[in-house]
């Protein structure tokens, strides 16, 4: 057996054909999903993309492996002490030392380890892969020649592994303009609307659809967010990226049927992260700890382990893979390493019989929360916005409202109370088993907040005053008074 692990960078599920979409921005993607397993609710533990990509390396909630920030001091995982043996124990146990248990020759073909100094991704990696060298913002055709080299030379080989990651879904979207617009006669999105696109410009926040830095820029970008022609224009320039992504999919997929090998390779499908597009007053971002920015894509196409065209709606992490795996490849969790995953072998080979009740969901880099989905509820927990409008306390359901534009908080008191206690009862099990007696959130909140919003408020207030919204400013002044002002 050969293993393709697809790595696209901030793709939401929801704009993705197999997962609903009006547009066609992935008949690859979409052919994965009708040949193998789709989850429909399969969540990061904790994002963006460093946090993300942590949790699934080690197995472990951010809140046990101390990465869950993108600086400061949990922006890396921890020394392991005097128990440290001559390797860290992640190079055996972690995501890619656990293919290399199975017997895996292991390969990335990604950015990210110099992207975010990340080094512990490359734990159990056989051989790495940065082929152009720019830290991040590779476009696929940029990567593609580095992938298909690899898979000419070694590809008719047995028992390799091979993790792809491509960028092109996230800002800036730079998807050559010679490829032109597969989307210039679709609609966007309907959610989205003049009035709430007039109620986020009267909001505020980094990202938001005044201040998102890529605005101006020209290229796929409109100059402002101001009407639903400029947020067409914006939607484009995302779900183009996807399509781009998408196209050398389907090359890397007809690479493995020339190879004749395709029936022979398990394709695991994923990201690190949704993105927001105007959920929560963010706009091409990833930054809250929301249904939109947590909920991933997740497809599995096995031949001899998964149907064809089936479909798991439980409750999962994506750390949730590592035992999973495990379990696939019938070898030994380890002793010494602390996974909090759970493996759902058993939702592969019956879909729809495992899940969990509940979940909890971080996010530490651009605000800091901690949320908590269940049943049809998302309910928001925020203890820094990030210079964001957001209350201590938002509840959602998902199911009717996805894009979270109906705060029930204030009309479900008995729901709210249902969700802090679950988020009550998670931190006390989770505490209980931590290696510090610290919850890291306390030490972000010392820090200053989270990373990306440290030290903003003083130049942020300015521009809201520059432009026409000094009574946010005061709001933001109040709130953290004279901290982070610089």
């Amino acid at each position: 057996m050969r293993i393709v692990f697809l790595d696209v960078d901030t793709l939401r599920p929801d704009h993705l054909g197999c997962y609903g979409y009006h547009r066609n921005t992935s008949p690859n993607i979409d052919r994965i999903a009708a040949e193998g397993l789709r989850f429909t609710n399969y969540y990061a533990t904790d994002v963006p993309c460093l946090p993300s990509r942590s949790a699934l390396t080690t197995g472990q909630f951010g809140i046990h492996n101390g990465c869950f920030n993108h600086g400061g001091l949990h922006a890396d995982l921890p020394p392991e002490g005097p128990d440290r043996s001559f390797r860290r124990r992640l190079e055996n146990d972690g995501f890619f030392g656990t293919f290399r248990r199975a017997g895996y020759y292991t390969v990335s073909i990604s950015p990210f380890g110099e992207r975010h100094s990340a080094w512990h991704w490359y734990a159990g990696l056989n051989e790495m892969h940065n082929p152009v060298g720019k830290g991040g913002g590779e476009r696929a055709d940029e990567l593609e020649p580095t992938v298909m080299d690899w898979l000419d030379r070694n590809g008719r080989r047995d028992h390799w592994m091979l993790h792809i990651n491509l960028w092109d879904p996230h800002t800036h979207y730079r998807t050559p303009e010679s490829y032109g617009n597969p989307f210039a006669d679709d609609p966007p999105p309907a959610w989205m609307t003049q009035e709430t696109l007039d109620a986020n410009r009267a909001a505020y926040g980094p990202h938001s659809a005044l201040d998102h830095p890529s605005l101006g820029r020209g290229g796929r970008v409109p100059e402002q967010i101001r009407t639903l022609d400029d947020y067409k224009m914006w939607i484009d320039g995302y779900d183009v990226g996807i399509r781009f992504a998408d196209d050398m999919i389907g090359r890397v997929l007809a690479k493995l049927e020339e190879l004749g090998i395709l029936d022979d390779t398990a394709i695991i499908f994923s990201t690190d992260h949704g993105e927001n597009q105007g959920e929560l007053c963010v706009y091409g971002d990833h930054q809250t700890a929301d249904q939109i920015t947590c909920r991933l894509p997740m497809l599995i196409r096995w031949p001899g382990v998964t149907r064809p065209g089936s479909v798991d709606d439980g409750l999962h992490y994506q750390i949730d893979l590592l035992p999973t795996l495990a379990d696939i490849f019938g070898i030994e969790r380890p002793t010494q390493w602390r996974w909090d995953g759970e493996s759902y072998v058993d939702a592969i080979r019956r879909p729809g019989s495992g899940g969990r009740d509940y979940l909890v969901v971080s996010q530490m880099a651009w605000a800091c929360q901690r949320s908590v989905r269940w049943k049809n509820w998302m309910l928001i927990r925020t203890y820094h916005t990030g210079l964001k409008p957001y209350p201590p306390v938002m509840l959602f359901d998902v199911d009717s409202d996805p894009h979270e534009l109906d705060d029930l908080t204030d009309r479900r008191p008995e729901v709210v109370h249902e969700g802090l206690a679950l988020l009550e009862r998670w931190h006390t099990e989770q505490m209980a088993v931590s290696a510090s007696p610290v919850d890291p959130l306390q030490n972000v909140l010392r820090e200053g907040g989270p990373f990306h919003t440290r030290n903003m408020l003083g130049r942020y207030c300015q521009r809201l005053r520059e432009t026409g919204r000094g009574h946010h400013a005061e709001t933001l002044e109040a709130m953290y008074g004279q901290t982070n002002r610089s």
